[in-house]
């Protein structure tokens, strides 16, 4: 029996994995075919470092739904829960790990979300500038390190809903100028970003248009090999913590990513157009903190569509392409009860 990177699902995994197989071929447990394959045993010095963060509890979970909350492990369709604990067991060697129940041990404890939330309140509701909660931020620098962004476009797309029939020239598809440059998600009213989507779908999206009024749409090259960009998307995606290899640092960085995942709600949560004058306060807050670190912007979900999207805290880094002209056939509205 034999395991692949494909059955966990896990970044840091997919680039240790070619130093642990030994042959190609079809996966034992989640069927992927010709890839490198491991002797699951063969893991369990780097997986030991994961499961010790986690203690023997008869009032607890199992570890792998341990593993799939914490560390979004075990993602592969395939990789049911009696695949996964069977799994598990040849890795660690303990024939009933999958039955036994833990609970994350008490020496790893974090009180970064709540401190968030605290300081979140005060800047939208008491103290914007000099408030009395903070961050710890050479800590808050520390976990940004794990969320660089990689494999980026290299184009991205604005959009601007036209007054008339008329496109709107390239030059007028940047970043609007300072005096005019109205609050957003990511900066605050003076300090113009350059708000880019993946897709002109995606751009066009994030205007939230009419049915039957004009767009311009404006490609803009932006080399990320060039730039330090923070991805907020998904961080229990992103971070492995089999890279980390040191017990204490794996538990300690499990206490923060729910701090990190929130971070990243707060620039995707959709917010009324009244109420964001104060509601983006928070996220501008944190945006500044990341310009201030020495990052280029911050890639975060779209609250729109299924795309992604990018502020770019520097907009002369961005090198204008073309536009083209687009209508508003639908738009498209879900709705649910209270």
């Amino acid at each position: 029996m034999r395991c692949c990177a494909n059955c966990f699902g896990d970044l840091g995994l997919t680039r240790i994995f070619p130093s642990k197989a030994d042959v190609n071929g079809k996966c034992s447990y989640c069927d992927t075919d010709d890839t490198p394959l491991a002797i699951p045993a063969s893991l369990v010095d780097i997986f030991s470092a994961v499961i010790n963060i986690y203690d023997e509890d008869p009032a607890g979970k199992g570890l792998v739904e341990w593993m799939r909350g914490d560390w979004a492990i075990f993602r592969h369709p395939r990789m049911d829960d009696f695949r996964a604990k069977d799994l598990l067991a040849a890795i660690t060697g303990i024939a009933d790990i999958g039955r036994r129940t833990f609970v994350p041990s008490d020496r790893f404890r974090s009180d970064r979300l709540v401190r968030w939330e605290k300081l979140r309140d005060e800047l939208r509701n008491t103290n914007r500038y000099f408030p009395e909660a903070q961050l710890d931020k050479g800590r808050l620098e520390e976990l940004l390190e794990f969320l660089q962004a990689e494999n980026m476009p290299l184009k991205w797309y604005r959009a601007r809903i036209q007054p008339s029939e008329s496109m709107f020239a390239i030059g007028e598809m940047g970043a609007p100028p300072s005096r005019v440059a109205s609050h957003g998600r990511a900066n605050p009213p003076g300090i113009p970003y350059l708000y880019v989507g993946s897709s002109p779908a995606t751009a066009i999206a994030e205007i939230r248009p009419h049915t039957g009024e004009y767009v311009s749409v404006a490609d803009f090259s932006i080399d990320p090999a060039r730039l330090r960009l923070v991805d907020l998307r998904a961080p229990k995606e992103r971070i492995s913590p089999f890279e980390i290899g040191d017990e204490d640092r794996i538990g300690a960085l499990r206490s923060d990513i729910a701090f990190l995942e929130r971070l990243g709600d707060e620039l995707t949560r959709p917010v009324v157009p009244q109420g964001a004058a104060v509601e983006y306060v928070p996220s501008q807050y944190l945006c500044e903190f990341i310009k201030k670190a020495g990052w280029n912007g911050v890639v975060y979900r779209s609250s729109m569509s299924d795309g992604i999207n990018l502020a770019l805290f520097n907009p002369a880094i961005a090198a204008p392409g073309g536009v083209t002209p687009w209508v508003v056939s639908r738009v498209s509205v879900e709705a649910g009860r209270l």
